[in-house]
């Protein structure tokens, strides 16, 4: 048995949508009503077979201050039916009715409903307790103390039973089906239902929970079962009785119980409360976030939650760290006391070239772990935990660490080891050029994964647009010699490993005087090497380079937060043509046939994406 729950109208803190106004039937001082109206979900298929319907018509209602409850077996359209009214179908799907808040058209925006999804996402490296403590944390206003929430917290795990795996990791995450084929079979009061399916030649056994009767009234796991018990010496004895339900198979009763249902009282009487509710007046939504707590602490406990994660998960930074100290071990022992000989001049190039290149490299091994936050934060912001400025904020301050932790242990080692100098300055130099470049890669990560929410995809796309940086980076082939349009001007100033390049040479060749190929010679200068040789401009100094450097980071940041802001804004608008396009399409099928909307208010049919922040079409 499953049971969905839809919540209206309670107080805070336990409220699942808010709302302001006055007015409503009930003489209510504030309320939210819900209603869905001739609601179906398609999924189209423009090939030979049929397109699916994954609901079909339903119409219903959720008023303020009840509990409603969506009862079915699996796969009967629950989830589905709650996908459609709180936004979060799937993008390939296409859904035509209308969702109405207070009788009007209106886009739930974060923070207006919170919608406890059938699988959860959450971070798999946290405790039970941690995440809920967190959650409290980013909810709850700034003012209650660490011990209140601390109550609160400990209350929640004790209300839901979790005393006993409170401690324990969460781990991965379940796999969902796809629910499909759903249909209104009741809609009223609960105490007609019983009275309902006796009518329609399905009477409840005295001795039977009427909710499990319902169940197994269209539940087609019975047929399964009752397929397996032929032959039985009970089956035998039961197929005397006058039971309709040990003879009609469920997909049977369930067609008698949608036709019936569609010409009773009780959808009459829905389809009345529907527009009374479509007319009333005065009600007004609140569209603020679901979340009291201020931007800082938001702020505070998301870089703290991140921190956590990422110091629990081996594979985010940990294995990083110590590849990275190896492959630094690698490269130090290969290059082991370059000198100042002639070949040390290509010797010293190479290594600053691996090191600004191949080193940073490795960075895309985090990716999966980016996409994994990813879904975390859509997940969180569709419910209005927090803004996107601090998830990027955060995103950063929580990795900011490891990156220096990274970059400084494997930059000194390879810096002590190779020699490049003996000053303290410059191994700070180089420390922070590898910073720069590793930060600049986690970033461009950063900035794939908000396109591209597949690990495959995303690693192919990041490698791919890592190499072009690298090879107009200078040390493939000289700056100089590149083609100026397009790869000389813009994408190697554009290009990350240019102005680390440049900055590296300078940190090592400046001031330095190199033997020459011709025994008797005069000495070849550092910075004659890098104009001549390496075709650098020497103009600037390396701060400059690794101002640029910083400044492509910043970009990137930039340009993650933009993306999110611009999904969140663009995609109703994307959705709405995709689902005009389809329908389009889709009524010139002589499969698919339009029925028309209940309501005297809205009576077109038209494609309704959903309601709610990142999908609606509803301005």
């Amino acid at each position: 048995m499953e049971i969905e729950i839809i919540g209206s109208g309670f107080d805070r803190p336990n409220l699942e949508m808010g709302y302001s106004g006055a007015g409503g039937s009930g003489g209510e001082e504030s309320a939210v009503y819900l209603v869905w109206e001739d609601l179906t979900v398609i999924l189209p298929n423009f090939g030979k077979g049929l397109t699916k319907r994954l609901l079909q018509g339903l119409s219903g209602y959720a008023e303020p201050g009840r509990i409603l409850a969506i009862m079915g077996p699996s796969g009967s359209g629950k989830s589905t039916l709650l996908d459609s009214l709180a936004g979060r179908l799937a993008s390939n799907t296409v859904m035509t009715g209308n969702v109405l808040i207070n009788g009007r058209k209106r886009r739930l925006n974060h923070g207006v409903v919170a919608y406890v999804t059938q699988e959860d996402l959450l971070l798999g490296t946290l405790t039970v307790r941690e995440t809920i403590t967190y959650s409290a944390h980013l909810r709850f206003p700034s003012t209650m103390s660490k011990e209140e929430i601390n109550e609160v917290v400990e209350g929640t795990i004790m209300e839901m039973g979790l005393q006993e795996c409170a401690d324990r990791i969460i781990g991965n995450w379940h796999l969902r089906g796809i629910s499909g084929g759903g249909e209104t079979v009741y809609f009223g009061e609960a105490q007609m239902a019983v009275e309902f399916f006796a009518e329609a030649g399905f009477h409840c056994p005295s001795r039977r929970n009427p909710s499990d009767h319902f169940l197994r009234c269209i539940n087609k796991d019975f047929d399964i079962v009752n397929a397996t018990l032929v032959g039985s010496q009970r089956i035998r004895e039961r197929e005397s009785t006058s039971d309709p339900l040990n003879h009609m198979p469920c997909s049977k009763i369930k067609e008698i119980l949608v036709k019936n249902y569609k010409s009773s009282e009780y959808a009459a009487r829905t389809k009345r409360r529907i527009q009374e509710i479509s007319l009333i007046e005065g009600l007004l939504v609140i569209s603020d976030s679901a979340s009291e707590a201020s931007w800082w602490k938001q702020l505070t406990i998301l870089t703290r939650r991140s921190f956590v994660n990422m110091s629990r998960d081996i594979g985010y930074y940990w294995l990083r760290i110590g590849i990275y100290i190896v492959v630094s071990i690698c490269v130090g022992s290969i290059y082991f006391d370059v000198g100042t000989g002639y070949s040390a001049i290509l010797a010293r190039a190479g290594c600053g070239g691996f090191v600004t290149g191949f080193l940073t490299f490795m960075s895309i091994g985090g990716f999966q772990s980016f996409i994994e936050e990813m879904k975390v934060f859509y997940r969180e912001r569709l419910n209005g935990h927090y803004g996107i400025i601090v998830f990027v904020l955060s995103n950063f301050l929580s990795s900011l660490p490891w990156l220096v932790a990274i970059s400084f242990v494997s930059g000194i080692i390879t810096f002590y080891m190779v020699k490049f100098s003996s000053e303290f300055s410059h191994c700070m130099y180089f420390c922070l050029n590898l910073f720069g470049c590793i930060a600049v890669i986690e970033s461009l990560m950063m900035v794939v994964a908000s396109l591209v929410p597949n690990y495959l995809m995303g690693v192919i796309i990041g490698a791919g647009i890592m190499g072009i940086l690298m090879m107009t980076s200078g040390f493939f082939r000289l700056l100089p010699d590149l083609p100026k349009p397009f790869w000389r001007i813009p994408i190697s100033y554009l290009s990350y490993g240019s102005w680390a390049l440049q900055g590296a040479y300078k940190n090592d060749l400046v001031g330095l005087e190199f033997d020459p190929l011709v025994p008797g010679d005069p000495k070849l200068k550092g910075e004659v090497i890098i104009q001549t040789i390496f075709g650098m401009n020497m103009d600037h100094s390396k701060w400059l380079d690794l101002t640029a450097l910083l400044a492509i980071l910043i970009s990137y940041r930039l340009l993650f937060f933009i993306i999110l802001k611009f999904k969140e804004r663009a995609s109703p608008v994307v959705r709405a043509f995709y689902m005009k396009r389809t329908i389009k399409r889709l009524n010139k099928r002589p499969s698919f046939r339009k029925k028309q909307s209940i309501s005297k208010r809205f009576p077109t049919l038209h494609p309704l994406s959903s309601q709610e922040g990142f999908n609606s079409p509803i301005p």
